[in-house]
């Protein structure tokens, strides 16, 4: 509801505490720099553009429509009520026009999504809604409002669609590496995105401590009175920071074939962006509107996204991140610091006389490998 409480643009069931409101907001206000980069990465993936074009055409959007209506129960003003108030007041807020149909969903995997090529479809499975109070549950539609004000949900439905291909096709020879390539360029694009949507979802609820509380329910469920917030976010931090080069890689590998960030690093990505002043700023209703767009520079985004990288690298605390700071910084030492961060996948090789040899001195500098 609008600051003056005021019924506007046919949103007239709206729930009854007082949110700001960002007339005319840009994606790109809440947009995360990684986002973008990742994004852009994937439109210069070669031949991406002509399976890009290939799908739109092909993709049964209408069967999905169809299949939605059918096999589950749409959000209205006769259906699950409470949920079609939370998704008219987030469009209200960030002045998304065309309110999107919303399905809920028998699954008791909790989940939403944004899908749809020509226009967005939301749809949350009975496990989420079951999960979440109703300012936590304001959060994820206002995540999902998110998507659909982004645009993310035409990339969203290629994926799951190329995901679906990628097992039919796994026995054609190449066949199914191209369509790997494309679905983990996808997937790392569509990580990023979900930290742009969660800052959408904060702007919608205007309540960290329920954004946290959200998160925290989907990493250990319905046990709100076994959980802390500062302890969530404590794992966030030793996650990013524990560990040696092995467990740098073993992250890699573990977040690849996911299509969402870890939770615990959603929570500590988006308590940082609420920390900061770009947030502040959107708050007190200094923000890119959308009629700035079609001005906007590309080459200005890539500076920010640059930017932003090349600050998460350099204050990330993972092993891998600090060796690639070093080797930008020509740091000293690197090659006993490469060496100490592998240790453990082989042993030593035994010494040339023998004879025991003790383990170095604390006190004594790494050696460099030649």
């Amino acid at each position: 509801m609008s600051d003056d409480g005021h019924e506007q643009n046919g949103h007239e069931r709206v729930p009854s505490r007082r949110r700001r409101r960002f007339p005319g907001i840009s994606s790109r206000a809440y947009e995360h720099p990684a986002d973008r980069s990742a994004l852009v990465a994937l439109r210069r993936l070669s031949g991406f553009d002509t399976v890009f074009k290939a799908l739109s055409g092909l993709l049964p959007e209408r069967s999905l429509r169809l299949l939605f209506l059918s096999d589950s129960v749409r959000v209205s003003d006769q259906q699950f009520t409470h949920l079609n108030d939370m998704l008219r007041d987030a469009c209200y807020i960030l002045d998304l026009e065309k309110v999107p149909p919303m399905y809920v969903n028998q699954d008791p995997q909790p989940n939403a999504m944004c899908i749809g090529l020509d226009e967005p479809i939301i749809v949350v499975t009975t496990g989420l809604v079951e999960l979440l109070d109703e300012e936590e549950m304001r959060a994820v539609v206002g995540h999902e409002v998110g998507h659909a004000l982004s645009g993310h949900s035409v990339y969203r439905t290629i994926l799951l669609f190329l995901t679906s291909l990628a097992l039919r096709v796994a026995w054609i020879p190449l066949g199914n590496l191209a369509v790997l390539a494309l679905v983990t360029a996808l997937r790392e694009w569509f990580r990023k995105s979900e930290l742009s949507a969660d800052r959408a979802g904060l702007l919608v609820g205007q309540d960290l401590r329920a954004s946290m509380r959200g998160l925290m329910k989907i990493a250990g469920g319905n046990h709100l009175h076994e959980m802390n917030v500062d302890a969530f976010l404590q794992q966030a931090q030793e996650y990013e920071a524990g560990g040696d080069l092995r467990d740098s890689v073993l992250k890699i590998l573990n977040v690849l074939p996911r299509s969402h960030p870890f939770t615990t690093v959603r929570a500590a990505e988006l308590k940082k962006w609420a920390e900061s002043r770009d947030y502040q700023r959107i708050m007190d209703g200094h923000y890119p509107r959308r009629t700035e767009d079609k001005d906007a520079s590309v080459g200005d985004s890539f500076k920010e996204s640059a930017a932003s990288y090349a600050s998460d690298v350099k204050s990330s605390k993972d092993p891998l991140m600090k060796l690639v700071t070093d080797i930008a910084g020509g740091a000293g030492g690197l090659g006993g610091r490469v060496k100490r961060g592998f240790d453990g996948f082989t042993s030593a090789p035994p010494p040339r006389d023998g004879r025991p040899q003790d383990g170095p001195s604390q006190d004594a500098p790494p050696q460099d490998e030649e």
